[in-house]
């Protein structure tokens, strides 16, 4: 077959995008709303189209006529804000997750594009609480239904079990099943991160020490123990601050997450970050920190995003998928 037409929405730092990317797929077009994201996304990947601006003022038209006829495969993540617990405003009703939380909602926008471009393969990453309910799986389902796909999936891969050095369970809605070969070792993090300490010149590796007050209190901390607490959802709190434990995985990284170094008193570096999500070193990351650590922590972890394009591409050079009508 001829070279395979991606597009990436919600494409973030592109993490999701990587993955093909490695595998000789460049997408043809990205869009973000956020700017430092965009920047980010343009830098490494010159190739492709960026478009900034907020997918609900984008139709299927338009992004036809800057990539020309027919996608094969459409990914993106849309934002997980709306249906995870670790929101203390998340909505009570699943379904007003869905249809009448501004954030939620841009899960139909993924789907409206869906339906206006009509492609083999859809991939859309998102936090398993999507589909907690069976009310908000059985809404999923009818409006991919309505976008003309039959058969759904709900394919919910953890990101450690294809070399991410960190924990992340997320779900990937598809039209097609998607099961990549799980990787035998497990990536630690110190597998990932020991050879940085001396290696200075790499990019978005800039240390910034914590002041005195801070510093006291983060030599006391042990490996697993934490600095602080964040109120999510129900009630529930959330360690902030985390010291990871070298020999082990990290934690699932969010966008507002921050580390303290094993064996170091002071936070990782977005690099060290980076790392923990199975970017390359190549990959460099724009904004301020602030923005650049949430890039990170909003991703696709590279190494299961790789595993993901590889079971896609194998899916399309192996049999015939047909685009709806």
């Amino acid at each position: 077959m001829g070279q395979i037409k991606v597009i990436d929405l919600f494409s973030g730092a592109g993490g999701f995008s990587l993955g093909f990317k490695k595998l000789g797929i460049e997408p043809k077009l990205a869009i973000d709303i956020n700017h430092a994201a965009a920047r980010t996304y343009s830098l490494n990947f010159p190739n492709t189209i960026v478009i900034e601006d907020d997918i609900r003022q984008i139709s299927g038209k338009e992004i036809l006529k800057n990539v020309g006829d027919e996608i094969d495969v459409i990914i993106g993540g849309p934002p997980c804000e709306g249906y995870t617990a670790a929101n203390p405003l998340r909505m009570q009703d699943p379904l007003d997750r869905l249809y009448l939380d501004q954030r939620g909602s841009l899960t139909l926008e993924f789907i409206r594009i869906v339906d206006e471009l009509k492609p083999k393969i859809f991939v859309m990453e998102n936090v398993p609480a999507i589909i907690e309910t069976q009310s908000l799986r059985d809404a999923l389902i009818n409006e991919f239904k309505r976008a003309g796909y039959n058969n759904i999936f709900f394919n919910i891969l953890h990101a450690e079990d294809y070399g991410n050095p960190s924990k992340r369970n997320r779900v990937f809605i598809s039209n097609v099943k998607i099961l990549p070969i799980k990787i035998q070792k497990r990536v630690t993090v110190y597998d990932a991160i020991h050879d940085l300490d001396s290696k200075l010149d790499v990019p978005n590796n800039e240390i910034s020490e914590p002041n005195e007050k801070k510093l006291l209190k983060i030599s006391k901390i042990g490996y697993g123990e934490y600095l602080t607490m964040y109120k999510a959802s129900k009630g529930k709190s959330m360690p902030l601050y985390i010291r990871l434990s070298p020999f082990d995985l990290a934690p699932t990284i969010l966008g507002n997450s921050r580390f303290i170094h094993p064996f170091h008193d002071r936070f990782l570096t977005v690099r060290e970050q980076a790392r923990l999500m199975s970017y390359p070193d190549d990959h460099v990351f724009l904004g301020s920190k602030d923005e650049q650590y949430n890039q990170v922590g909003e991703s696709v972890p590279v190494a299961l995003s790789t595993a993901i394009a590889k079971e896609i591409l194998g899916i399309l050079n192996e049999r015939v998928i047909f685009r709806p009508t």
